[in-house]
């Protein structure tokens, strides 16, 4: 059989991730974020899986807490309200491990701090991995 005829689609697929890595470097190079309007788009249905982390900190496990918090997502949508909404008293109606902390979980701020593992979403690990793309960057 001819080897060469394999070659043909590899080729394809180098062109096409060097086409994308230019388009994507184009992106981010001209890319100025408005903080205002980021923060606008931000909605507390996003925060879902917070209110599922929420109850796996108290050590229920995330098998549960993922159908307790579309119970909650749920509710909210047959009651026509944003989830952030919803009282510890309807909260608790679903699940009772839920405790008047449960109301903190609304903060986008803390919620994308709480994401501090290796590659999460903490402002610390974001700026760490800006320093090892700069480092990396500067390999190249």
């Amino acid at each position: 059989k001819d080897l060469q005829e394999d070659k043909i689609p590899m080729f394809d697929a180098v062109d096409t991730v060097k086409d994308c890595l230019a388009i994507a470097t184009g992106v981010i190079v001209t890319m100025r974020p408005n903080p205002k309007m980021l923060m606008k788009a931000l909605c507390p249905e996003m925060l879902a899986t917070d209110l599922a982390d929420y109850l796996v900190r108290r050590g229920v496990p995330f098998r549960e807490t993922h159908h307790i918090s579309g119970a909650c997502v749920r509710l909210a949508e047959e009651q026509e309200v944003s989830i952030d909404t919803l009282t510890l008293e309807q909260l608790q109606n679903i699940d009772s491990r839920f405790e008047e902390d449960v109301l903190k979980v609304w903060d986008y701020v803390a919620s994308v701090e709480r994401k501090s593992s290796i590659g999460g979403t903490s402002k610390a690990r974001v700026l760490e991995q800006v320093e090892n793309c700069i480092v990396f960057a500067e390999t190249l």
